[in-house]
């Protein structure tokens, strides 16, 4: 069963470790609206909206990266105490 109070903490948590998650996410979102924007025919504006949404993805991925390699050391000292 669905529970949101075990929800909102596993999804806090989940950008808490991956800082560039939101910014990710806004890029997608922002690209959808890009998508609109030509639909109805305001290219102009849909130029500069991608421009701020590819920015926010350079963000997003050095922020993920910066993440991978903090978590991924942290990650590697738990796997050498395991025996397989």
């Amino acid at each position: 069963m669905f529970s949101i109070k075990q929800f909102l903490p596993r999804v806090k948590r989940y950008f808490r470790e991956n800082l560039g998650a939101p910014f990710i996410i806004v890029f997608q979102a922002l690209l959808l609206v890009c998508a609109g924007l030509l639909i109805i025919g305001n290219a102009e504006l849909a130029n500069g909206v991608a421009t701020g949404a590819y920015f926010l993805l350079v963000i997003g991925v050095v922020l993920q990266f910066i993440s991978f390699m903090r978590h991924g050391e942290e990650a590697e000292e738990d796997d050498y105490g395991k025996d397989d």
